[in-house]
């Protein structure tokens, strides 16, 4: 991590216009948002007297970013992410418009809220990814910290206005008008995107067709374990954080007996809090502590909380208690962010930042309803102090799984246009598989030391492309060592020298350095003919 980006300030990626109008847009629309899902859950509670279906909502909300993220971050790297925003963002206005046409009709039940829930979640899932991965193209690496900030904070004093907006409407104009305006304001994103103007054109990934993007995301994950490290913080930090929006309607609607505009001041006391944990705390704590340990310290945050909401019944206490709540949530959701978008390379990154969504939103939803069927059978007090019980359990587990690593990363570009062979000739781009050899004579005394690097050289290779490796050692010639690698077509073998990061590169360089000769570690290039061999049956 760079000194400039440690030291910038919250608000600096503000001072990048483009940022800046998009953020607006942003911070409008969530609003609105806000507003909406306040009145959802206001009808929602008018429709059902069971705890279980209100807390369930959080479920219907979430499963979407389980089921669609993963190949919404695939599309996010195939196909024009501004195009792609403006139609998630037509789709959300048209099923807000949908919601206030039922409601003028009085055709609204609880089916109908949880199928206009998971509609919008739908969106949100597909649009979340395009969003995500146009943020860093949009910001310089020393405001993308400030982003991050920025992007929490937009979403907080969304949940400070938005809920007290929803609460005054109700009374006011209905919930019907409330899901209305939130369709307008959509519309209102997609102006705002149509008026950005890209500075540089998206990768279109070569040949890769949908499927294999989708495979590679899997590849990805399954050999970058520094970035599985961060997908199990934020799974763990989901299940836990889920009790919030599953149970806090719950209590507030059933145990507080709160109306309408306490229900919307509810909400917006959290929002509050995580204003103030952006604004005041965030920063202060940042310059003294390191991201792995802001994360111990905001849930230990959130398990004082638990406790705090299993006793306290004073409904404006309880508003107090749920801004610290937003305190924690900000901390550790801020932190887990960045070191997510740390480890993850540009190339990768609308698939690598669906998986995080998905991952989270997927323990989100198992969370609402594990917390949702806890508090029917056993109560809001005993399912809180047992969400802060297991929050504390989990951070002793999680110990080990510190994500403090990401800050000395670089994961920027540093593709190799260019081999150290010329070819003799060259595939066509669907010509495959091709497999890579390089021989390395390696002093014995070092052997050891080159093994180990070679573990690392072996996960760049396959996280990057390719599908076959194998360091052999040579029985005749002790002191030689064979690398081959196999990736399934010359595009693939050309992918795989863009996307490589100066860390990687790092790396190899480090790998070849054992080689002990004048001359660099001999390099072949093979062609597969299995297909031009036309045995006899």
């Amino acid at each position: 991590m760079t000194t400039s980006t440690a030291t910038a300030s919250t608000w600096s990626a503000l001072r990048n216009p483009t940022f800046r109008k998009l953020w607006i847009a942003g911070l409008v629309s969530g609003t609105c948002v806000a507003a909406h899902d306040t009145s959802a859950t206001w009808v929602m509670s008018t429709l059902t007297p069971s705890p279980f279906l209100i807390s369930l909502m959080s479920t219907v909300a979430s499963l979407p970013f389980l089921v669609f993220t993963l190949p919404a971050g695939a599309l996010a790297d195939m196909v024009d992410r501004k195009r792609l925003l403006m139609l998630m963002n037509f789709w959300l206005a048209i099923s807000a418009a949908s919601l206030a046409v039922l409601g003028r009709f009085h055709l609204l039940n609880a089916s109908v809220i949880l199928i206009s829930v998971f509609l919008m979640g739908v969106g949100f899932a597909f649009a979340a990814p395009a969003w995500a991965s146009i943020v860093p193209e949009i910001v310089s690496p020393e405001e993308l910290r400030s982003a991050a900030t920025l992007g929490g904070l937009q979403l907080n004093i969304s949940g400070i206005v938005g809920p007290a907006l929803g609460g005054v409407a109700l009374s006011l104009i209905g919930s019907t008008s409330v899901f209305a305006l939130n369709a307008v304001c959509f519309l209102a994103v997609i102006f705002c995107i149509l008026q950005w103007k890209r500075t540089a054109l998206q990768s279109r990934r070569g040949l890769e067709s949908f499927f294999d993007s989708f495979l590679r995301a899997i590849r990805y994950v399954r050999y970058a374990p520094g970035f599985q490290v961060v997908l199990a913080r934020n799974a763990l930090f989901a299940l836990f954080i889920s009790a919030i929006p599953a149970l806090i309607p719950v209590i507030g609607l059933k145990s507080l007996h709160l109306n309408a505009s306490q229900l919307g001041l509810l909400f917006t006391s959290q929002g509050i809090g995580s204003v103030a944990g952006a604004v005041v705390i965030i920063p202060w704590l940042r310059a003294r502590y390191s991201s792995n340990v802001l994360i111990v310290l905001a849930n230990l945050l959130v398990a004082m909380v638990y406790v705090l909401m299993a006793f306290v019944r004073e409904p404006w206490l309880f508003f107090a208690v749920a801004a610290m709540a937003g305190v924690g949530w900000t901390l550790s959701a801020s932190e887990l962010w960045v070191a997510a978008q740390r480890a993850m390379p540009s190339w990768v990154r609308g698939r690598m930042s669906a998986t995080v969504m998905m991952v989270s939103q997927g323990a989100m939803a198992i969370g609402g309803v594990i917390w949702g069927s806890a508090v029917t059978t056993a109560g809001p007090a005993y399912s809180l102090l047992a969400a802060a019980a297991l929050l504390l359990v989990s951070l002793v587990l999680a110990a080990p799984l510190s994500i403090d690593f990401t800050g000395s990363l670089d994961l920027d570009p540093a593709p190799v246009t260019s081999s150290s062979y010329k070819l003799f000739y060259t595939p066509k781009p669907n010509e495959g598989p091709v497999s890579i050899c390089v021989e390395f004579n390696v002093d014995q005394l070092r052997v050891s030391e080159f093994v180990e690097v070679m573990r690392e050289v072996r996960l760049i290779h396959l996280r990057n492309g390719a599908y076959r490796w194998q360091l052999q050692k040579d029985l005749i010639h002790p002191d030689t060592y064979h690398l081959e690698m196999t990736v399934p077509s010359w595009n693939e073998h050309k992918m795989q020298l863009e996307r490589m990061t100066k860390f990687d590169k790092d790396l190899l360089e480090k790998a070849w350095s054992f080689h002990v000769g004048e001359n660099l570690p001999g390099e072949r290039i093979y062609l597969s003919m299995n297909k031009h061999l036309h045995l006899p049956r």
